[in-house]
């Protein structure tokens, strides 16, 4: 039996826990956002090689941040919410870097990593642009990129002690400072290759 769910209606984690079908969604001020089902051949290539290189850098430097790929949930209180009948942002990032080991636990992460990386497909670009960038930018994600697959290009966002996101930088070719870490760039070419 299929599961049905209003889109109308608000929830929280707890009861996003209990949808056991195979449909990818995520919650936004408790509402549900319906993922699509598969990324494209060019969306996963971008997101193996960003997650390639950040794993090979943390371990190449005996980092404590870990990485993680898309599905892995994140739970995003906005109050200092614990409960998850208390948590109603639940999102999937296709790439996210956590430093902060405390915030890991079996279910994801509790708390806003320090990285965020959208990968840009058709259907996602206004949403990870207006209300995901809302999201992260209210919950205290330090570094946000929005990658263009098609378009091969890149903007990063750093959180500003002011609480908000700058005017974002545009990359189209070169390297790309991933700004959580001293002293690292990613070659352009090797994301889009």
């Amino acid at each position: 039996m299929e599961l049905v769910l209003d889109l109308e209606k608000r929830y929280s984690y707890a009861d996003y826990l209990t949808w056991a079908d195979e449909k990818v969604r995520e919650l936004l001020n408790g509402f549900i956002k319906t993922m699509s089902p598969a990324p494209s051949t060019i969306h996963q290539r971008v997101s193996i090689n960003l997650t390639t290189d950040l794993h090979r850098f943390i371990k190449k430097n005996k980092g404590k941040c870990k990485v993680f790929a898309a599905p892995f949930d994140v739970r995003l209180p906005q109050n200092g919410e614990k409960e998850d009948g208390q948590i109603n942002n639940v999102v999937q990032p296709d790439i996210c870097v956590v430093c902060d080991p405390s915030k890991i636990d079996k279910r994801g992460c509790l708390g806003a990593p320090d990285l965020v990386i959208e990968i840009q497909s058709l259907s996602t670009a206004k949403y990870d642009l207006t209300e995901k960038f809302n999201l992260y930018e209210a919950s205290g994600v330090r570094e946000y990129w929005v990658v263009f697959p098609y378009e091969e290009g890149i903007i990063v966002f750093l959180l500003q002690p002011d609480g908000k996101y700058d005017k974002g930088t545009k990359y189209e070719s070169g390297k790309v400072p991933v700004h959580i870490f001293d002293n690292y760039e990613i070659d352009f070419n090797d994301i889009f290759c």
